[in-house]
């Protein structure tokens, strides 16, 4: 039986090897006391993250996750062209609530062209 210090030490091997690889990681953290700490780690390794909700099928319907990541780069680049203003009120309304609800559960994925390789996920227990 190994003491926890010596899985730590293996998770750290093993992570240590994979980012020397250049393989993808996505830290998970939910909770409001470690959402920030998550967001701020993950920027700085330059990981993808999950940092406010968690969309259910996320890494296993892949296939929709894609296209609500497409639908969010798309509303981004709208709004920074100016093509809500060119809309009526309540249109442009809607527009910016769809896009501030995808940017709150994908914008710490925006850029995952595929599958991480490695989920690190923080804290599932209460």
């Amino acid at each position: 039986p190994n003491s926890n210090g010596s899985y730590l030490a293996e998770t750290c091997d093993l992570l240590f090897n994979a980012a020397a690889k250049g393989k993808e990681f996505l830290i998970v953290g939910t909770k409001h006391q470690v959402a920030d700490l998550v967001a701020s780690a993950a920027l700085r390794a330059q990981c993808h993250y999950v940092n406010e909700k968690w969309l259910g099928g996320m890494l296993t319907n892949w296939a929709t996750t894609e296209t609500r990541l497409r639908r969010f780069q798309y509303l981004q680049l709208e709004e920074s062209r100016g093509g809500f203003d060119r809309l009526p009120k309540q249109e442009a309304a809607n527009l910016k609530g769809q896009l501030f609800r995808l940017k709150k559960c994908l914008g710490g994925i925006q850029y995952m062209s595929d599958l991480p390789d490695i989920a690190i996920i923080t804290d599932q227990y209460e």
